[in-house]
């Protein structure tokens, strides 16, 4: 997610930290889910400074291996999963509830033949400028990737609340500006896209005030 190991846990380092305080900001049962984001995506960048290393012939082919998938699941079975149904939980009861429930579901989908990827194996790992390219077996891409966009990104955009709404934005942009300058060998600045969502998770994290009634179905 960034463009080296020493760079990674620094970001890794700051983007836990950020979590940490997101957790201990939390007054609302609902919200915890996704407050843990920041640890996740903190500890995601940790993990890719070993990743690195491994790709470097710093650590052992095991280390490097583990790293590897431990990396993969987090980004790609693991995600698609965890933001829709937080998302979902922070969601009153109602008709933003049921978009991200089903949000929640289009991300579970995508999320099994992607975890049969990644734990099957194996995960590879090259350098690619300043950038790490990842491969995992999994196909077809392009509908995974479509449904992997709309369970995170459009599970956002779609909740009730206005600062997931413009979180979705935010993630949305620089996720096509982060794909782009990865695909030039520019530089992976996924770390800083994290950094950023944490630091409006960390302001979000600490509202509403306990868990609301259900008024109606949900």
């Amino acid at each position: 997610m960034c463009w080296s190991a020493e760079a990674d846990l620094v970001a890794g380092a700051v983007v836990t930290g950020l979590g940490v305080a997101c957790l201990a900001r939390v007054r609302d049962p609902r919200r915890l889910p996704l407050a843990l984001l920041p640890v996740v995506l903190g500890l995601h960048q940790l993990v890719e400074a070993v990743v690195w290393s491994g790709a470097e012939g710093r650590v052992g082919a095991d280390t490097a291996t583990a790293a590897r998938t431990a990396w993969a699941f987090i980004a790609l079975p693991l995600l698609p999963v965890l933001v829709p149904f937080g998302v979902r939980c922070a969601a009153p009861p109602g008709a933003a509830r049921r978009r991200a429930g089903w949000a929640l579901v289009l991300g579970a989908a995508v999320a099994v033949p992607l975890a049969v990827a990644v734990l099957g194996g194996p995960v590879t790992a090259r350098v690619r400028g300043h950038t790490l390219a990842y491969a995992v077996g999994v196909g077809p891409v392009v509908l995974l990737t479509a449904g992997y966009l709309l369970a995170t990104v459009g599970s956002l955009l779609t909740a009730a609340d206005r600062t997931l709404r413009l979180l979705g934005v935010l993630v949305g942009f620089g996720a096509v500006v982060c794909a782009a300058l990865w695909r030039l060998e520019f530089a992976s600045t996924w770390c800083a896209l994290a950094a950023l969502a944490s630091v409006v998770l960390v302001g979000w994290s600490g509202g509403g005030r306990g868990p609301a009634r259900a008024e109606g179905p949900i």
